[in-house]
């Protein structure tokens, strides 16, 4: 399987510590005009990524919700999917996730394996990710699907030697996530060990309520932050978020101009 542009632009930013900022789109807690919000917002406050998807999807909004995004942003589309179901070839690419911080193997390779033909026919651009769930103080909606057991909190050798065997086994991205609801966000030490352990760009989401806890996430060495209930709640908290990951950027002395030639670096609604 080829490297994809999606892959090489999240590669050429780690390479130069540039930090993104992604937003997780419940298309179960989102309708048009929600969605029309946060593309205004977008506009004024960069975005990088937008993840579509959910641990349940009950609704039928995702393929309406992606159509609509397609037709007035730029900004890529990431299928972030929990089952071979929620495909969708209206998006850019998808995160295929492996949950490799449990043992079941129908999230490690069966529901993968029911997607396989359809993915190869799609113009989507796959992301292999290694998907890792942090215990972050209350059972997840994701841990319990996939009736798993998240990664210890207070245990990031654990996660360090987890996220080393998915980069081994051929994982391109990493994936640290305490899940939607999370009552406390992936430690820094957790991030710092497994940024210590791998070389692939590495997403932490979670939990990432405040600025400070999204300075904590960069610093410690978060590729890309994932901001997603705070967003429901609070859609101007896009703006925090937006000028945190730019002053970051700013701050460690990154181009933004060199961002811009790399693909798929973010956009702005039509």
């Amino acid at each position: 399987m080829r490297l994809t542009s999606l892959h090489d632009a999240l590669s050429n930013r780690r390479k130069h510590g540039q930090k993104s900022l992604a937003v997780l789109l419940d298309p179960d807690n989102l309708d048009e005009d929600g969605c029309r919000q946060l593309l205004e917002l977008s506009e004024q406050h960069t975005v990088d990524y937008f993840f579509m998807g959910g641990s349940l999807v009950l609704t039928a909004r995702q393929d309406a919700l992606i159509r609509f995004i397609k037709s007035h942003s730029t900004v890529p589309v990431l299928l972030f999917p929990s089952h071979s179901l929620h495909l969708d070839d209206q998006a850019d690419g998808i995160l295929l996730l492996s949950l490799i911080s449990g043992r079941n193997p129908d999230f490690l390779i069966g529901q993968h394996v029911i997607a396989a033909p359809l993915l190869r026919q799609s113009n989507l651009q796959i992301l292999p990710t290694g998907y890792m769930l942090v215990d972050t103080g209350r059972q997840t909606t994701a841990s319990y699907i996939s009736g798993t057991t998240p990664l210890p909190h207070d245990k990031p050798s654990i996660a360090a030697c987890t996220a080393m065997a998915g980069e081994q086994l051929g994982l391109r991205l990493m994936y640290l996530d305490g899940g939607s609801g999370a009552m406390y966000p992936v430690s820094s030490a957790m991030i710092r060990a497994v940024r210590q352990a791998v070389d692939v760009p590495l997403i932490v989401g979670g939990g990432i309520n405040t600025t400070e806890k999204a300075q904590a996430a960069l610093q410690a060495g978060a590729d890309v932050i994932v901001i997603g209930n705070q967003i429901e709640k609070d859609p101007s908290f896009l703006s925090e978020m937006s000028r945190t990951v730019r002053l970051f950027n700013q701050e460690h002395g990154f181009s933004r101009v060199e961002a811009d030639s790399s693909d798929f670096v973010g956009g702005s609604v039509h």
